[in-house]
């Protein structure tokens, strides 16, 4: 056999061996294979784009919570609120970190809202879609101290006092202001509306007394309601709510309008690599089929499965655009853009 042929075979012979060693369908490992395995390589800042003790603070440490338990993440979730103008400083905060893959976001309404309001220069668009965890709801209360049983009463109360009756919500601009609104054009009525930087803080200001009237979160409420501290009087939504199965909703009181949801959904800088992204959008989606993420759900009124529920890809995407159009609209009857 000739020294050329020799080689050509002993070549051949070292490549089989390869092939069979490395397996079927195996090769030198790529980019792509690479951007698959991506894992986040130190602790995962979760911001929060609201004070401490309202809806979106309790959702974040939950989370935080459910996925160090099950071991999900080989980071931590750390939460940091950043609630300064009406979210304004956490939407900054991300954009600002573009393409950082070690940041996410819960986000409220006002990801849609503070934008159109603030002149920030920004909109959902600059940032990176993970996912829709939920759709949170609205109910009226009033202090358990009150004479007010119903709507009508409470209206009755409301125009009694010219003007001067306390509404307490988040921030100006902000979810708790726009059903605050729709109440106020729906009846004939005005509040003055006092801001706080989360609804922890609004539900405590109801307790003691330092407000008329709330229009928080479930979440954010229930606790003082179970201990008879609050009294639901109507909810913002189609129909009555499982865990307030006597408190009725404005549809039913006539006022067909009055339905107001704030999504509960997370984010992530824009520009993160898309293996990233796909990495979070795994990790979202063990935590929304969770135990605890459906018990959490279903105590607090919120809407987890379903048409309301989780949401991912080119339909969160549809669902933002009209979020943001639907919001657009609402600041611009308020006066507010």
């Amino acid at each position: 056999m000739r020294r050329g042929k020799i080689n050509q075979w002993i070549l051949l012979t070292v490549l089989g061996l390869g092939l069979i060693l490395l397996g079927p369908g195996t090769g030198p490992l790529t980019d792509t294979d690479a951007e698959a395995a991506w894992q986040p390589k130190k602790p995962i800042t979760f911001v929060i784009m609201a004070g401490k003790g309202g809806g979106a603070d309790r959702i974040a440490r939950l989370m935080q919570k459910i996925v160090q338990e099950h071991g999900w993440s080989p980071q931590p979730l750390i939460p940091v609120n950043k609630p300064g103008g009406a979210g304004a400083e956490a939407l900054r905060f991300l954009k600002d970190h573009q393409g950082d893959p070690h940041i996410i976001m819960v986000t409220l309404n006002s990801f849609f809202t503070t934008p159109l309001r603030a002149n920030l220069g920004l909109s959902y668009r600059d940032y990176t879609p993970i996912a829709r965890m939920a759709m949170d709801t609205f109910i009226l209360w009033v202090n358990s101290n009150s004479p007010i049983k119903n709507v009508n009463e409470y209206v009755k109360a409301v125009k009694s006092k010219h003007g001067t009756w306390k509404m307490g919500g988040t921030g100006k601009g902000q979810e708790d202001s726009l059903v605050t609104g729709m109440l106020q054009d729906a009846y004939g009525i005005k509040t003055t509306y006092i801001p706080y930087k989360g609804g922890g803080k609004v539900a405590k200001e109801l307790i003691g007394g330092h407000i008329d009237s709330t229009v928080n979160n479930p979440s954010e409420q229930i606790s003082w309601f179970e201990a008879g501290r609050s009294r639901p009087l109507a909810a913002f939504t189609p129909e009555r709510l499982p865990q307030f199965p006597k408190v009725p909703t404005f549809q039913e009181l006539g006022k067909g309008g009055m339905v107001y949801y704030m999504q509960r959904s997370i984010n992530a800088p824009g520009g993160i690599p898309n293996a990233a992204r796909q990495w979070y959008v795994e990790l979202f989606t063990k935590l929304s089929k969770s135990e605890e993420w459906q018990t959490y759900c279903k105590k607090k009124a919120l809407h987890c499965t379903g048409k309301l529920g989780f949401l991912t890809g080119k339909d969160l995407g549809k669902f933002f655009a009209t979020e943001d159009a639907k919001h657009k609209k609402l600041l611009k009857a308020m006066g507010e853009i």
